[in-house]
């Protein structure tokens, strides 16, 4: 969902070639699938769709193609770590981070809340752009 909503943002900024912005899961067990259905419904209910997705696992090569790796919750963190066995440039973050209210992002494939996750997601994506584009 990050993904989605973090390109219509920028987009609507006017700022979209300025950002490659990419998602990527920690784990395997999606690898290859859509956006999963109901994260897929939450995106339509804001006009957002997303066409053509297939998941993919974070990479080692990741860590060099991409200024910021930003993951939902300290369980993703510890995963990323583990995946780039470092962090030397500072590049990982939880995407609440940026905005005034830092914490995790429940998962909503176990709460089953896509509303809730959406909400954090979006301010989450607010916050990210608005520090990038300060």
């Amino acid at each position: 969902m990050a993904e989605f909503i973090m390109k219509k943002l920028i987009c609507t900024a006017g700022v979209n070639e300025k950002f490659d912005i990419g998602s990527a899961a920690t784990s395997r067990e999606e690898i290859g699938n859509p956006v999963y259905p109901m994260a897929r419904q939450e995106l339509a209910r804001h006009g957002i769709g997303c066409p053509g997705h297939a998941a993919r696992q974070v990479t080692q090569d990741d860590y060099g193609r991409y200024d910021m790796i930003i993951g939902m919750d300290e369980n993703n963190l510890g995963q990323l770590h583990s995946i780039f066995h470092s962090d030397p440039e500072n590049k990982i973050s939880r995407l609440l981070d940026h905005t005034d209210h830092p914490r995790d992002i429940a998962d909503p494939w176990y709460t089953r809340d896509f509303r809730t996750a959406w909400n954090d997601i979006y301010a989450g994506c607010e916050g990210l752009l608005a520090e990038l584009t300060a």
